[in-house]
């Protein structure tokens, strides 16, 4: 082993570095790999693209308010009975379940009823509810900026409406829809503002549209753009594996024509999430081939290299040596209060 250590040395001396020439394949080397080095393929096209993308998916709780205003109609409320709507010029002419869908029916005013038009003063209801997403997203990064898209779908559940006046002498109402699904599809864009350690502050809004499901009447709703804007903390498992909570707030909303009135009823679904999740991003080198091979780090195999298949996505690698266990033995335990372990 001197002696080629020693031959090595002489050679640097003599013939400079250029001597340790890189060979285009395992066949044309003819001497020990160990000196003599085979140059390495470059990573394809296709997956230095696909190392550029990122998948996420996600999970958490969301609460929804609930609201709107009932401008150009009025309440009719008959003792022991659903409130139901009117518009000020006919009091016989009412509307009932004008949350999902409109129904006509006729008012009939009743002993001890109570009325009240908008044309006096405000009138409304709301409602609390909470929303169970499930979120997925794929984004590129570019620097410290990001661009994607994402689907979502959410169990949501809408409890009781509460007037927003009058409260002594309306009362509330459940609507005909309590459950439903909503699917959200959207672009994502946002930008890395903070980092700390293993720790980064991402500020990202999702922006694009939504559909209510088929409890909902879309012959008589009109739908806008929805805006969530939502802060990242990410945790940094690994080069590929984050962990990351997003605590965001929502805007979004719906109008509900009312048949045969010229008149429609804007409602309001602003909602505070937080989601909890994780993220991967595809690596750009494939997983070594070699069952038996049991390298912690990035590593080659002839003109080829690799990531290592031992080494978990879950655990940041050491650049030097790639270790499964970045803390020695020698300093945990009992051992970490002594001056010298061994």
């Amino acid at each position: 082993m001197k002696r080629y250590a020693v031959f090595t040395v002489w050679l640097l001396l003599v013939c400079g570095p250029d001597v340790f020439a890189q060979y285009g394949s395992d066949k044309e080397a003819s001497v020990p790999l160990e000196y003599f080095y085979v140059k390495r393929q470059g990573i394809s096209g296709f997956r230095k693209i696909l190392s550029k993308i990122t998948f996420s998916l996600s999970t958490g709780y969301g609460n929804t308010t609930y609201r709107h205003d009932l401008d150009g109609f009025g309440i009719l409320q008959n003792p022991d009975s659903t409130p139901k709507l009117f518009q000020p010029a006919s009091v016989s002419a009412g509307y009932s379940n004008w949350v999902n869908k409109v129904r006509a029916s006729g008012n009939t005013s009743q002993a001890g009823a109570f009325l009240v038009s908008s044309d006096t003063t405000k009138i409304g209801f709301k409602s609390k509810g909470f929303n169970i997403p499930l979120k997925a997203t794929l984004h590129v990064e570019f620097d410290r900026y990001r661009i994607g898209a994402g689907f979502s779908i959410e169990y949501s559940h809408v409890g009781d409406f509460r007037p927003t006046n009058y409260g002594d002498k309306i009362n509330t109402f459940t609507p005909e829809v309590t459950t439903y699904a909503m699917k959200k599809y959207f672009v994502m864009l946002g930008a890395a503002v903070y980092r700390y350690n293993d720790y980064l502050l991402v500020v990202d809004a999702n922006i694009g549209g939504y559909s209510l499901g088929k409890k909902f009447d879309k012959s008589l709703i009109k739908r806008g753009v929805y805006v969530n804007i939502g802060a990242t903390v990410e945790r940094e498992m690994s080069e590929y594996f984050k962990l990351f909570v997003r605590p965001s707030y929502e805007i979004k909303g719906y109008s509900i024509n009312v048949p045969e009135s010229g008149e429609s009823i804007s409602h309001k679904l602003n909602a505070f999430y937080i989601n909890v999740g994780a993220s991967y991003r595809f690596p750009e080198l494939r997983r070594c081939f070699l069952k038996t091979c049991k390298a912690q780090m990035n590593h080659a195999h002839g003109n080829r290299e690799y990531r290592s298949r031992v080494h978990p996505i879950y655990k940041k690698q050491n650049p030097h040596y790639g270790e499964n266990y970045p803390t020695l033995i020698k300093y945990k335990g009992k051992n970490k209060n002594k001056l010298n372990p061994y």
